[in-house]
């Protein structure tokens, strides 16, 4: 759909105060991802990390659908390329694609998925990224990728076996199969289904909770988990103390004590 200003963006990103809104809009195309919706990805991924204004990045996808992958017509312009020329270019892509897969997992902000429709390939990877996954009750998720003979991207090997497991998460990606929400749900996938036209709501009352909640404890308990996987556990038991420490000497860890003793509930800074 075009306007006076031209085409509508591929990515539009919203803001409501400390939450901002990053919609994928490619909705006649299941929001597949061509070369353009990457390359704005990564930017605005990067320029959201970047604020310090923002506590919440929500990803959710416009029209009927999450996202359904790569565009397979934007792959099949390299087809006729050698095999070695063809192995340099996906390669380039992917590898700067996955920019904004790192901005997902070292924001200080808390990444939530709105997911519903079709949630496949990197609609998958991309999902399993954010830190908090709610799905509408029409959502259905599939890796997508043995279909056309690759394997994942988007950091899905990396995630998806620490959320539902190894086994799990081999039974995905080799048998290629798709399942439903409750099954997401089951799994540990996604943290919360709830019915379609509830899921707005449903995403901004996390949203506000989150933003209502202490700063730099909540920012930091995603940093904590986030590099956990790379620390011994001495090393996270020094990082855990480092942390505690740092909270003690901000004012809503005040606030928090004053508030329990006064039995009311506290009233962070924002």
């Amino acid at each position: 759909m075009r306007n006076a200003s031209g085409p509508a963006p591929l990515i539009i990103v919203t803001r409501d105060g400390p939450v901002a809104t990053l919609t994928l809009n490619r909705p006649a195309a299941l929001n597949v991802l061509d070369l353009a919706m990457m390359d704005a990805l990564v930017l605005h991924s990067a320029a959201l990390a970047a604020d310090p204004a923002l506590r919440v990045v929500v990803l959710r996808g416009a029209g009927k659908h999450f996202m359904a992958g790569g565009d397979l017509r934007t792959f099949a312009t390299q087809l006729d390329r050698d095999p070695a020329s063809r192995r340099a270019e996906f390669g380039s892509i992917v590898s700067r694609l996955h920019a904004a897969i790192e901005c997902l997992h070292r924001m200080p902000q808390v990444a939530i998925a709105a997911v519903h429709g079709a949630v496949a390939g990197f609609g998958l990877s991309l999902a399993s990224a954010c830190d908090l996954v709610i799905a509408a009750d029409d959502a259905y998720f599939a890796s997508a990728y043995r279909q056309i003979g690759l394997t994942p991207d988007g950091g899905g090997t990396w995630s998806l076996p620490r959320i539902v497991g190894m086994r799990k998460a081999l039974e995905i990606y080799l048998l290629g199969e798709r399942f439903d929400a409750q099954e997401a749900l089951r799994i540990g996938l996604v943290n919360r289904v709830v019915p379609a036209d509830a899921l707005d709501a449903a995403v901004g009352d996390i949203a506000r909770s989150i933003v209502d909640g202490p700063a730099l404890a909540l920012s930091s308990v995603k940093r904590l988990l986030r590099e956990s996987g790379g620390r011994s556990l001495s090393q996270q038991l020094r990082a855990e103390a480092d942390s505690f420490a740092d909270c003690t000497a901000t004012e809503d860890f005040t606030e928090g004590i004053r508030a329990f003793l006064a039995k009311r509930p506290p009233r962070f800074t924002r």
